[in-house]
């Protein structure tokens, strides 16, 4: 691996490991694992945009009677009318088949975006602005959420920030996935949930083209430096590793899952320890 690729490595896996993980940050570093053009410059070029939309919003804010700036339906709005009415931060269907709809650097240049990255861009100038925002995870679709759960307000930065009801939620839901809305579903999604997420997003474009098993490859990678993931990574990495004709490492990458399996399913670990000698015979 090359040093740049390392060192961008340690820094997202130093950040993800942080008190306070950098949402911009560890998206940004997601960035440059897919585009090589994106250095230490062009990222600082990136959170410069953020800071001026935050200065932007502050503005906007404080030009507001003062009982109109302090409510989640009013900052909501006012989040609206900059980022998806002024700027034209939006979607539209045809970006879920792009890799760059999922790269911050990319959606801040093109203002278009899949909702979790359009709301990472929300949910940072807010944060700059001292608005308090959260990720909200709905199956199928993510959002943005102003407030506590009791008064809490959803946005979908995929429409230019509309506001989203109650039933909006739940259409929205039983859309994707045919069940009701659980409470649970309306809660807070923490920076490293975001991430994981965005993770999960690029592996399924890129499992949709296996002539891009690279990108599935970083995408497992940087998953496997979060602090908290599936031990299942592990295999799901191996296959790829042979897919690519890393045979030896794909086998040793198994029977670090199989080890991981042993203690609680021990024919699982059989059968996977099989596939590891098998992926090192195609090494003859």
């Amino acid at each position: 691996m090359h040093p740049q690729s390392l060192e961008r490595r340690r820094l997202f896996a130093d950040q993800a490991r942080s008190a306070r993980p950098d949402l911009a940050q560890l998206c940004l570093l997601i960035g440059a694992e897919a585009d090589p053009h994106l250095d230490e410059a062009g990222m600082r070029a990136a959170r410069r945009i953020l800071d001026r939309l935050a200065d932007q919003l502050t503005d906007q804010l404080t030009e507001r009677l003062p009982d109109q700036t302090g409510g989640p339906r009013s900052w909501a709005l006012a989040l609206a009318e900059l980022l998806g009415t002024r700027y034209g931060f939006k979607g539209r269907p045809g970006d879920y088949q792009h890799l760059r709809s999922v790269l911050l650097h990319e959606v801040l240049r093109r203002r278009r975006g899949l909702p979790i990255l359009l709301s990472v861009v929300w949910i940072e100038v807010a944060r700059r602005a001292g608005v308090p925002v959260h990720g909200v995870a709905l199956p199928g679709h993510f959002v943005v959420g102003f407030g506590t759960r009791d008064e809490q307000v959803l946005a979908n930065p995929f429409a230019g920030g509309h506001l989203l009801s109650y039933t909006d939620a739940e259409l929205m839901v039983a859309g994707a996935t045919g069940a009701p809305l659980a409470p649970s579903m309306l809660s807070p999604a923490g920076p490293l949930d975001i991430v994981l997420r965005v993770l999960n997003n690029i592996r399924a474009w890129a499992a949709a083209r296996p002539e891009r098993s690279d990108v599935a490859l970083w995408a497992v990678e940087l998953s496997l430096l979060l602090p908290s993931h599936s031990d299942r990574l592990h295999y799901d990495r191996a296959q790829l590793l042979v897919q690519r004709g890393d045979f030896l490492t794909g086998a040793l990458e198994i029977e670090t899952y199989a080890d991981a399996l042993a203690a609680t399913d021990e024919a699982t670990a059989v059968r996977l320890r099989q596939e590891a000698h098998g992926a090192r015979a195609m090494l003859n």
